[in-house]
């Protein structure tokens, strides 16, 4: 996860000035094609292995996803079962974009929840180390 989320960082330090409104230039369709991979990738890192992680170790029943998510939220590792939503339905969108239109709509929203994405992943690390000694 840490080193997922490093690289996301890196992409998102590298895509804040990109200008989403003008002809976008090769290299940053490249920089935001990277952020949004990556951000696809720490996400299925954060729901999908770390909060079943973490239920796991704390002896939680393995259940649905939205049970995880659930838990995730009881212990305040995300403010909202609908934040997690918010970045599972970008995650989804990312996987099936393919018109160049809804590619920059979809550039924006990512670029917008990146920081929220980087804060619960810090947060969900942080919280794994009482576990890892």
């Amino acid at each position: 996860m840490q080193g997922a989320l490093k690289w996301l960082e890196r992409s998102h330090t590298q895509c804040q000035l990109i200008n989403l409104k003008s002809k976008l230039s090769d290299d940053d369709f490249d920089k935001l094609e990277n952020l949004t991979s990556r951000f696809a990738r720490v996400t299925d890192l954060l729901i999908n292995k770390m909060y079943r992680a973490i239920d796991l170790v704390e002896f939680k029943q393995p259940g649905s996803l939205i049970d995880t998510i659930n838990n995730a939220e009881k212990k305040q590792l995300i403010d909202s079962v609908e934040q997690a939503r918010t970045l599972k339905d970008i995650r989804n969108e990312i996987a099936h974009e393919y018109i160049l239109e809804d590619q920059l709509a979809m550039f924006n929203e990512v670029l917008e929840q990146t920081s929220q994405l980087i804060t619960l992943s810090k947060k969900a690390i942080s919280y794994s180390e009482q576990y890892t000694g």
